[in-house]
Parts: structure tokens; C-alpha cells; sequence
């Protein structure tokens, strides 16, 4: 089972609260999903990384990498990890930072209107079956919590943000998250 509070948490979620984060704009509510993927170091999974990325803690001398992206503004409502666990830095009420410059169906800056879910994974890792099950799962309490989402499309950072991102990738198997969604 699988709820969010009027806070707009997840109460199987483990809370990791991400200062890059703010209001949405008035009147503004979650209209998109948008999937991602990320891996800190690229192509390595488990750790800490991502949580330090979002929290602001990713220490600069830990990776050659971690320097090359340190003061990124960068954050995700969830984060699907590879055995299914999730965490949750921003509450879905809130904008979390995961779009960047951004476009869907002609509205800019789907920050304002989306939600943001990381998958932990690459463009070359095929993603687990209990991240699907998780996805899908969230997704379907997403869209009964919130009405503007109800009928919302669920899109690939890669197609909101083309030429610049390419997640979720093609290990992502659309059609696998469509058939567990309609189960």
C-alpha cells in the first residue's frame, strides 16, 4: 500500500529533505509526470551520492566527476532506487528542480507544473523490475491524489528537454511501466 499525506509526502517514502526546492507558482499544480534517470558516479549505483547531490552535501574531492557538477541546482520529488526503495526530497506540492530549461506542448519551465521521479539507472542499465512495480504503483496513486494529473501524460526528461537530455534512455521499456500501470 502506497499513500500521500496533505502535505504532499509519501508515507512509504524515506524523507530526505532537499533545500533545492520552492513554492510553485500560484495557482500552479502538478499537470506532467516526467521520468529520469540518474547514477552518481555516472554508472555506478548504490551510495550516498544522490542524496548529497540533492541536499547540497556532495563533496567535490569525492569523485572526479563530483567536482565537475558541484553547484548544481538540482533536485527530484523521488528517487526509485535499483531494489525499489524510495526516497522522497520534495514534497509533490512543491517545485522540485529536475527539468531545467524545459518545454511541453508549448509551455516552458515544466518545473512549474510537473513531477519529477528518478529512477536509479543509466542509458545503458536496464532498469529492475521492482523499479516498474514501484513506478507504476506511484504513478497510480499520483493520478488518484491529484486531479490535474488524472489524465496527465508521462513523459522522459528526454522528451521535454530533446537535444539536451536523454532520459530516461532506451533500457526504459515504456511498454513494460504501460502494462503494470493498467494491471
Amino acid at each position: 500500500f502506497m499513500d500521500i499525506d496533505t502535505t504532499g509526502w509519501l508515507d512509504i517514502a524515506t524523507r530526505v529533505p532537499s533545500p533545492k526546492q520552492d513554492a510553485r507558482p500560484p495557482g500552479m499544480t502538478p499537470e506532467l509526470i516526467v521520468i529520469h534517470a540518474i547514477s552518481l558516479p555516472p554508472g555506478e549505483f548504490g551510495g550516498p551520492w544522490i542524496d548529497r547531490l540533492f541536499t547540497n552535501a556532495l563533496p567535490p574531492e569525492g569523485h572526479p566527476f563530483f567536482a565537475r557538477i558541484q553547484g548544481l541546482r538540482v533536485s527530484a520529488h523521488v528517487l526509485i532506487r535499483r531494489d525499489g526503495e524510495m526516497v522522497q526530497y520534495v514534497p509533490f506540492l512543491q517545485r522540485a528542480w529536475h527539468a531545467g530549461v524545459s518545454c511541453f506542448q508549448g509551455r516552458e519551465r515544466c518545473n512549474d507544473f510537473s513531477i519529477g521521479i528518478e529512477l536509479e539507472g543509466s542509458d545503458v542499465h536496464p532498469f529492475t523490475g521492482a523499479q516498474y512495480e514501484r513506478l507504476a504503483r506511484l504513478i497510480t496513486v499520483l493520478k488518484k491524489t491529484y486531479t490535474g494529473l488524472a489524465d496527465a501524460p508521462v513523459v522522459g526528461h528526454s522528451d521535454i528537454a530533446p537535444g539536451r537530455k536523454t532520459d530516461p534512455g532506451p533500457c526504459f521499456e515504456w511498454s513494460r511501466l504501460q502494462v503494470l500501470s493498467d494491471a
